[in-house]
This record gives structure tokens, C-alpha cells and sequence, in this order.
């Protein structure tokens, strides 16, 4: 089975700020899935090193990461992509090694699962990884934080975010949504 640890947990201020002081970090993820070492959404931080020390808490290397996976193209989830220079880019239009461009299967390994989720953004992407707690889908802003927002205000369309949220919601027993904590689902 893999395995799935938050490195960083995100957060936003989105439903506090006062116009133009949002701030934000998405909830970074790692998975480790046999020779696989991903980091799901390098985001924005405050400095790179908290990413870099939080992998060295991992026994890890930047250049031990072989893939990093963007869930959707917003600067606040993929800004840090730069920093790993030596993996590759998993993002909705295919996995990027360099300058070079293949598709991506949706059943990615035996234990993870890719599904393209639109709604918050068109080029949404969840990861649903198969590991010894049950499946965890890792889901960008499908779901910012486990109850908010109700009505995405950046979303591209709010019917298809439903559908996507609903489809995240039947096929995972947790949740690492794009700016706050691990949840478990409702079932």
C-alpha cells in the first residue's frame, strides 16, 4: 500500500481578509508509493526551506522527488514546482519529464488512482491513493478546508465543482483539501 504524509498544512484567510490581505499556502502532500516519491502541490511559502526541512524530516532530498503533482494551475498550489528540479511534472495535461510530454493513466500505479476533477478551477485533478487507513483523495481546492467554502468563489463552474465534490466524497474515506487539515469522509 502507499503511503501519504502532510508536509506542510495549508491554510488561507480567504473568508477573513479584507480585500487585498488574503493570505494563503496550500496543504503539501507527500506520497510515497514503491520507487515513487511525489510531492502533490509545492505551493507558496514563506521561505522554501520549510518545504526542504519537512522532506528532510522524511529522510528525503529535494532530489529524491521524482514527481511533483499539481492539482490545478493556480500560483498559490504550483509556485515551489522549481525547486526539483529532477522529477518530473504530473499536472492534468500529462506527465512532463523535462520538455518532453506523455499521457497519464488514470489507474497512475496500483495504488493511485487519477481523476480529472473540474469545478474550482477546469484542469482540476484529485489523486485517490490507496493506502493501510483506507483511500485518501488529495484534491486541490475541490475542497478548500473540510467545510468551507460552501460556494467556491474562484470556481470556474459551480455545477461541476458539485459533481466533482460529490464523485471525491463517494470514492474516499479522507480528504487533504487544498488549505487546511485531513478529514474523514461521511459515509
Amino acid at each position: 500500500m502507499a503511503k501519504v504524509k502532510i508536509l506542510v498544512e495549508g491554510y488561507t484567510t480567504a473568508n477573513t481578509a479584507e480585500q487585498g490581505e488574503e493570505k494563503t499556502c496550500p496543504t503539501i502532500t507527500l506520497i510515497r508509493d514503491k520507487d515513487i516519491v511525489m510531492v502533490v502541490d509545492p505551493g507558496v511559502l514563506e521561505d522554501q526551506k520549510i518545504l526542504i526541512d519537512k522532506l528532510k524530516e522524511e529522510n528525503l532530498t529535494i532530489d529524491d522527488v521524482n514527481i511533483v503533482c499539481i492539482t490545478h494551475s493556480h500560483i498559490d498550489h504550483y509556485r515551489n514546482i522549481g525547486i526539483f528540479p529532477k522529477a518530473k511534472t504530473l499536472e492534468y495535461w500529462g506527465l512532463w519529464d523535462r520538455n518532453t510530454v506523455e499521457d497519464w493513466k488514470e489507474q497512475f500505479t496500483d495504488d493511485i488512482q487519477i481523476l480529472k476533477t473540474p469545478g474550482h478551477n477546469y484542469d482540476g485533478l484529485t489523486l485517490f491513493v490507496k493506502t493501510d487507513e483506507g483511500v485518501v483523495a488529495i484534491c486541490g481546492d475541490i475542497f478548500w478546508e473540510q467545510n468551507f467554502p460552501e460556494d467556491d468563489p474562484y470556481a470556474s463552474d459551480i455545477e461541476q465543482l458539485k459533481e466533482s465534490r460529490k464523485k471525491v466524497l463517494e470514492m474516499a474515506d479522507y480528504i487533504i483539501p487544498g488549505h487546511g487539515k485531513m478529514f474523514k469522509t461521511e459515509k
